[in-house]
Parts: C-alpha cells; structure tokens; sequence
C-alpha cells in the first residue's frame, strides 16, 4: 500500500469483509419499488420502503456474523450527487440532508450489531457523474474535483468512515473524485467496472486503470475494487503484478450478461449462487491479500452467503497449510 493511502477499514489476519448485495435490483425486481434514475435515498422517505430495507440489511448482517466476517454498511447515496439530485428534484440542501439521513439509517443498523461483529464500517457511496456503463470523456480533472466535492463535504460531516466511488470507468473522472476526497480529508475507495471485452469503457485493461490513478494521486487512495461485472468479465483481467496488491474488492454481477441486456430485463436475473460462491472462492485463492468481499446486479444475502462460505473454506486451507 503506498504510504499516502489510509487503510479504511483495517487489514486484521484472518479476517474478511462483507459489503451489501445488489440492492437496488433487489429492492426493485423482488420488492416492487421504483427506483427514478436508479437512486435508492429516496426510499428512506418512506416508512414502508424502510421497514422493507431493514429486512434486506438484517438477512445480510446476519451472514456477516454468521460467518464471522466484518462488514462494511453502505447503499444508498449512489445518485446523491447535484447532477442527479437535481433530475430527482431536491435542492442542493435537501440532498444534504438526504445523504445524511442515508448516512444515519445505517448507523442505526449497524448499533443493531454491537457485539456481533468484528469490525463494521458507514460507507458513504459516490457514484459517477455521467452514464456508468459509458464513457462520459467530456470533464477535465479540475471539473470532476469541484462536483464531486460536494457530495464528499456532506459524507465529511457525516458519521461515514470511507466514501467509495463505485462503478467508475474513467480514469479522469476518478483522478478527480480522488483529488476532492484528498481535499477535504475524506477516506476513499474506487471501484472500476468492466465491459465484456474486459476492460474499462475508456479501453484501459483493470490493471493500467490501477496504476494510472495510483500514479496521478499520489497513492491516496484507501484501495480499489471491482464491481459490476461477472467473474467471466473480470477473469481476464485479473494479471499478475504489483497492481493487484491494491485490489482490496470484488462486487460480482450474479449472472454472466451484457450489463445492458441486463438492465433491459425488467426482472431478476439471480444467476447460480452456488456456482458464483465456488468463482469467487477461487479468486480468494489467487489473491490472498484480497478482504473485501460482496455483490452487486442480482445478488442478495444468498450468493452473499455461498460467497462467505467459499471464503471460510479458503481460511481454513491456509490454516492447515
């Protein structure tokens, strides 16, 4: 880790990481919510949506500690951005307060469990500016800095330990967000997405998307992760080399489908939770400083737990090795 990053959360031995599942796919396609612009805050509005989420949060703790892993609780100020507040309606206040009410909600799931848990982090998520699964090459460094600095204020008054940027595909966009962050003493991780060639939608491979904003920002990045794509997306681009030690996470997509073809669905395509716990099994073995681990389009507390599982086997293996 370069010396610059912050390590948020802590390296422990023996010790793994759970984030959240697909929650938005969940929350529409099994729930029945609609989500405008793909942007869960506006949910918390709603004392219905809450009890249906607290569910959702509860099932994938309970993984968590079941398995003995820690957690890090985010999920919902994706779109909590001025662009996309805007879309939404709220005003630059309102989404402030927004964002931190998101803040606070998981607050109060994780005070449900103390004791439970070895170790629990509020993550606070930063989403891109543009279209996820494009590339939106139109901002400069200086640009991205300055939006997504707002955003990161609000999470720096918040009681989130870490923001993460997720689902990021430009290097520029990234360099940015990871300026602001730096700027204003905010925690930060970035996740990139793959397409199904492999790569970034700016063409650069995982490995030379790592190393480019390592290099343009001094190493201050808490560490990077993957999200939004199958292990049949993201396996040609897990390369050997000195990059990889900064790859923390990985977020699988359940099924093996373009990301377009899936968001044209109009249902939950769940994939074989089975079969994605033993993939991942897999990748914990190949990568061993690799501690972070969830799921992201089509997972839920299922495929989080075949996942944890898969991990405990992993441990134990080098336990006795």
């Amino acid at each position: 880790m370069p010396a610059t990053a912050t390590e948020t959360p802590p390296r422990r031995p023996g010790l793994d990481y759970l984030t959240e599942g697909g929650i938005e796919t969940e929350i529409m396609y099994r729930w029945g919510y609609e989500l405008p612009h793909f942007a869960m805050f506006p949910l918390l509005e709603r004392a219905d949506a809450r009890a249906t989420l607290r569910g959702l949060y509860r099932r994938w703790l309970d993984v968590a500690a079941r398995h003995g892993m820690g957690a890090l609780i985010g999920g919902f100020d994706y779109r909590a951005s001025p662009d996309w507040g805007a879309r939404l309606g709220y005003s630059p206040a309102a989404l402030a307060e927004a964002n931190l009410a998101a803040i606070d909600f998981l607050a109060a799931m994780r005070r449900e469990y103390d004791g439970q848990l070895p170790q629990a982090k509020l993550v606070g998520y930063v989403g891109p500016r543009g279209d996820a699964y494009r590339l939106n090459g139109t901002m400069s460094v200086e640009a991205a800095e300055a939006y997504h600095a707002v955003q990161l204020e609000t999470l720096r008054r918040s009681s989130a330990d870490l923001a993460w940027a997720v689902t990021f595909n430009d290097p520029v966009e990234a360099v940015g967000v990871a300026r602001a962050a730096r700027r204003v003493g905010m925690p930060l991780a970035m996740s990139f997405s793959l397409g199904s060639d492999s790569r970034l939608a700016s063409g650069l491979t995982l490995a030379e998307a790592v190393e480019r904003v390592d290099a343009e920002t001094g190493g201050s990045i808490a560490f990077f992760a993957l999200n939004c794509s199958h292990p049949q997306e993201f396996a040609p681009a897990l390369t050997p080399g000195a990059w990889s030690e900064r790859l923390r996470c990985i977020r699988p997509n359940a099924a093996a489908m373009d990301k377009i073809a899936l968001c044209k669905l109009g249902r939950l395509e769940e994939g074989d939770p089975d079969a994605l716990g033993r993939q991942m099994g897999e990748v914990a073995r190949r990568f061993p400083a690799m501690d972070i681990w969830g799921g992201c389009c089509g997972t839920s507390h299922v495929h989080l737990d075949r996942i944890a599982g898969a991990l405990a086997e992993v441990r134990r293996a080098r336990a006795t090795a």
